[in-house]
C-alpha cells in the first residue's frame, strides 16, 4: 500500500474514534469533579458508573478539598450508609436515561456533609464534557456542575 492510501486510512480510522468518543460522552458514566456551588471550589472526585441494566450509580473515589480528612464519615447518614467513610461510600442510586434524552433522572443523589437525601437529574453539558446535577426536594433545589476528569 503505497504512503497517501495508508495516511487516508489513517486519518479515517482517527475520525471514526473520535467521532465515537464524542457520543460516547453524552451520558454520566465516567469520572467527575464535583464543584461546589457556592465556593467553586473542587469538594471531590466521583465515579459514576453503570451498575444494573442501565441504572447509574455513583461514589465517592477521592476528597480533594484543601480541608478534607480522609477518614471522614457520614455519621448524618441514614440506613446502611450510616458512619460509613465518604471515600467509598455510594452518593448516587438509581438514575436512568429519559427516553429520547440526554438526561438521567428518577434515582437519588446524598449529601454526605448531612445525610439528606434528593431527587436527582443529571444532563450531561458542553458535549458531555460537564454534567449538571440537581438534586431536589418537590420543586426546592439546587444544581451543581461537575467537570469531567480527563
Amino acid at each position: 500500500m503505497n504512503a497517501p492510501n495508508r495516511f487516508a486510512r489513517l486519518l479515517a480510522a482517527f475520525s471514526l474514534a473520535a467521532t465515537g468518543s464524542a457520543w460516547a460522552q453524552m451520558t454520566p458514566v465516567g469520572t467527575w469533579h464535583n464543584i461546589d456551588d457556592k465556593t467553586g471550589e473542587i469538594k471531590s472526585e466521583i465515579r459514576v458508573y453503570d451498575a444494573d441494566g442501565g441504572a447509574v450509580h455513583g461514589r465517592v473515589e477521592k476528597l480533594l478539598r484543601k480541608d478534607a480528612k480522609p477518614d471522614s464519615r457520614c455519621v448524618d447518614c441514614e440506613g446502611d450508609r450510616k458512619d460509613k467513610l465518604i471515600v467509598g461510600l455510594e452518593i448516587i442510586r438509581g438514575a436512568r436515561k429519559v427516553a429520547g434524552k440526554d438526561v438521567w433522572e428518577g434515582g437519588k443523589i446524598l449529601d454526605p456533609e448531612n445525610g439528606r437525601e434528593y431527587s436527582l437529574r443529571m444532563t450531561p453539558i458542553e458535549g458531555g464534557r460537564k454534567l449538571e446535577v440537581r438534586g431536589s426536594i418537590a420543586f426546592i433545589g439546587r444544581t451543581q456542575t461537575w467537570v469531567r476528569v480527563p
